[in-house]
């Protein structure tokens, strides 16, 4: 059996309480023989870590989402370089920006985007300024933020590199990111009927520089579509991967985990 990872899985998320151990089990019997605890704060990267005690095969990232950047504390560098020094965490992140819903659709004025925004840029920074202190690479979410983000990332190259996961963009997104020495994360919604834009995408991506994830409990791959994603889910995408790249499961297997294991030093 091929044997494929799940690079982005929210596993400490509620959505898992009633059956944690099952879906561990489900993934492993699918052949997903590794899986990544995604943090998204404080609380949320600390239950991560200790979800990578638990089970062997599980590893986590630390880290803030931007979405949550007005709930974060001035610093949070010192509370995520302590989470980071567990040998089982491989990433920092979830970070990154994220300008999809502002204050201002909310009822919020102009003013309140702006420090919005300067409130995810700071985190992102340190978050960035930790990645590089510590060797280890960031988890990146963007949404309509593309641009800054590569601005943002732009004084660390050399130092730390990005996944930019849930990957959605163009070919020439695609290209720009790689370019910087990054690289991009394909879910379940490649199989989605009207994503052949994300097809098109994952043909153009160069074997050795895209991983694969569920971002479960979210973007359930077909024929699942619309229920609980989980990290077994990652065969649905494993194999429509292999059909857009014309690839062997075997290949693909091959190449996303080598890939995921460059990245992820600590991955082992």
């Amino acid at each position: 059996m091929p044997i494929f990872y799940d690079t982005h899985a929210h596993l400490d998320y509620p959505d898992y309480a009633p059956d944690l151990e099952a879906v561990i089990e489900r993934a492993a019997s699918s052949g997903v023989s590794k899986i990544i605890a995604i943090g998204t704060d404080l609380e949320s990267s600390a239950r991560a870590v200790k979800l990578s005690d638990r089970f062997p095969n599980v590893h986590s990232a630390v880290g803030w989402h931007p979405s949550q950047a007005p709930e974060a504390p001035e610093d949070l560098r010192p509370a995520l370089r302590e989470l980071a020094r567990h040998p089982k965490v491989v990433g920092i992140g979830e970070t990154g920006l994220d300008y999809y819903r502002l204050p201002s659709a909310q009822g919020g004025t102009p003013a309140d985007d702006q420090r919005y925004k300067q409130k995810q840029s700071a985190l992102f920074r340190q978050h960035l300024e930790l990645a590089s202190e510590l060797g280890l690479n960031c988890v990146i979410h963007q949404r309509d933020a593309f641009e800054e983000v590569l601005a943002e990332m732009a004084p660390y190259a050399g130092n730390v590199r990005g996944v930019f996961h849930c990957f959605v963009g163009s070919p020439a997104d695609m290209q720009r990111v790689v370019a910087t020495g990054s690289l991009v994360s394909f879910t379940g919604i490649i199989t989605f009927k009207n994503a052949q834009s994300v097809r098109d995408t994952v043909a153009a991506t160069p074997l050795d520089r895209f991983m694969l994830e569920t971002d479960c409990p979210y973007l359930a791959p077909v024929p699942y579509r619309g229920k609980r994603c989980e990290p077994a889910y990652v065969k649905e995408i494993a194999d429509v991967v292999g059909q857009v790249k014309g690839r062997s499961p075997d290949e693909l297997s091959r190449a996303t985990c080598a890939t995921a294991h460059k990245f992820f030093p600590k991955l082992a």
